[in-house]
C-alpha cells in the first residue's frame, strides 16, 4: 500500500554525486515502497542540488529502525555541537 508520507524541506549545504560535490538547496524526506533495501517499506530522503539538474540527487533509504537510530544520533550530534559553542 502507498502511503503518500512525504515532506520538502530547503536546505543549505553539499551533497556528493557521482565523482564530485554539489550544492544543494533542498531535501525531499519521505515514507513509502522501498526500491532498493530489503523492506516492504522505507524511509527515503532524497537530496537535490535544484540550481544544477546535471548533478542529479543523492538517495538514502533504509529500513524504519534503522532511520530511528540514524535520527537519535543526529540529534545527540546535533546537541553536542550546539552545546561545544562552535556551532551557529
Amino acid at each position: 500500500m502507498c502511503t503518500n508520507i512525504a515532506t520538502k524541506v530547503r536546505i543549505a549545504g553539499s551533497a556528493k554525486a557521482r565523482d564530485r560535490w554539489y550544492a544543494v538547496d533542498e531535501a525531499v524526506i519521505g515514507f513509502d515502497h522501498a526500491s532498493q533495501v530489503w523492506a516492504e517499506h522505507a524511509l527515503r530522503l532524497d537530496v537535490y542540488a535544484s540550481r544544477d539538474e546535471s548533478a542529479g540527487h543523492v538517495a538514502l533509504e533504509v529500513d524504519l529502525a534503522s532511520a530511528k537510530r540514524l535520527l537519535a544520533q543526529l540529534a545527540e550530534v546535533i546537541d553536542a555541537a550546539e552545546r561545544s559553542g562552535v556551532a551557529e
